[in-house]
């Protein structure tokens, strides 16, 4: 954001708060979907699923890994 203004970047890091300052179920659910995005695959469902639940999803032990990743999309797109 080096474009924008001083005072504009200002104002903005009061709104958007930074990742280091998120709750650490969502920076988790996030380095999950950056890991994903970048060509990694999941190997264990059951840390998806827990990831999940900590999102405060419901996540059934037999959903399909893909949904679940789905899910969690867009739980962190409502954050």
């Amino acid at each position: 954001m080096a474009w924008l203004p001083d005072w504009c970047q200002r104002q903005l890091a009061i709104v958007m708060p930074r990742r280091r300052d998120w709750p650490p179920e969502v920076r988790r659910a996030h380095e999950l979907i950056v890991a994903i995005d970048k060509g990694g695959l999941p190997l264990n469902p059951a840390i998806v699923n827990q990831i999940g639940r900590s999102l405060g999803l419901e996540v059934s032990s037999k959903a399909r890994i893909e949904d679940t990743v789905e899910r969690i999309r867009q739980a962190l797109r409502r954050v």
